[in-house]
């Protein structure tokens, strides 16, 4: 390839990663999921489950859009290969064509599905719905939810996207694409690994890393697991796995 299809692709190949991992930098300019569509995602502290259900389709839509994004790109940075028309471009990029396009299609028709009956079936949705009483639905649940994460005394730790969170009666772990949820009454806690290290971050005391395994009394509900450091001399703190 030549320079400028060298060029591109490293950048674009820098700017999808950091896209989907978002670090601190691209927090900072507002270039994640949450910010550029923040009017249509609603407030987090008035809506929790509301805002996770779209974020988490929003997400996936977007990034599913990444492939396809690469490929206009190239259009403009290798125009030699006549990309913008698939029937003269090279066997190799029509089929990278069919498969950037496979991708969001695929996307849609996920979140088509889980958007039906007002997004019941969104997989925070289902799992809210196994602590319902048989005469209400989810939203009750959510509501409940919802409630509990406007209180000042929850408990929340690690960044945007990668979080977890302890309220009164839940245990919930936020990630890119899902929010994991566990009643506190119901969870089992299991210590699945453990690791040593020297040093903390921030002292110099020797530290335990360990992997805790949530799970449910209620085998509908999917189990997770988070992570926490311990040490010498000190409380655990709980962080994102």
């Amino acid at each position: 390839m030549d320079s400028p299809e060298v060029t591109f692709t490293l950048a674009y190949v820098v700017f999808a990663v950091c896209f989907v991992f978002t670090p601190t930098e691209f927090h900072s300019a507002g270039l994640t999921v949450q910010n550029l569509l923040s009017g249509w995602l609603g407030s987090e502290d008035a809506a929790f489950v509301p805002y996770h259900v779209r974020r988490t389709a929003a997400t996936l839509l977007c990034h599913s859009l990444l492939p396809l994004g690469y490929y206009v790109g190239m259009c403009f940075a290798a125009s030699e290969k006549r990309l913008y028309s698939p029937s003269q471009a090279p066997e190799t990029w029509r089929v990278f064509l069919l498969l950037a396009l496979t991708l969001p299609t695929i996307a849609c028709t996920l979140i088509y599905y889980w958007s039906r009956d007002r997004w019941a079936h969104h997989p925070l949705a289902r799992t809210l719905a196994h602590y319902a009483f048989p005469q209400s639905g989810w939203r009750a649940v959510a509501s409940s939810v919802d409630t509990e994460f406007r209180r000042i005394d929850k408990f929340a730790t690690g960044a945007p996207g990668a979080r977890v969170i302890v309220t009164d009666t839940w245990v919930m772990k936020v990630t890119t694409y899902r929010v994991h949820v566990a009643q506190q009454q119901d969870v089992h806690l299991t210590v699945t690994e453990s690791q040593q290290h020297d040093l903390s971050p921030d002292s110099n005391l020797p530290v335990q890393l360990l992997t805790i395994r949530v799970a449910s009394a209620n085998p509908a509900v999917p189990a997770f697991d988070i992570r926490t450091w311990r040490r010498a001399s000190a409380a655990c703190r709980t962080g994102p796995a």
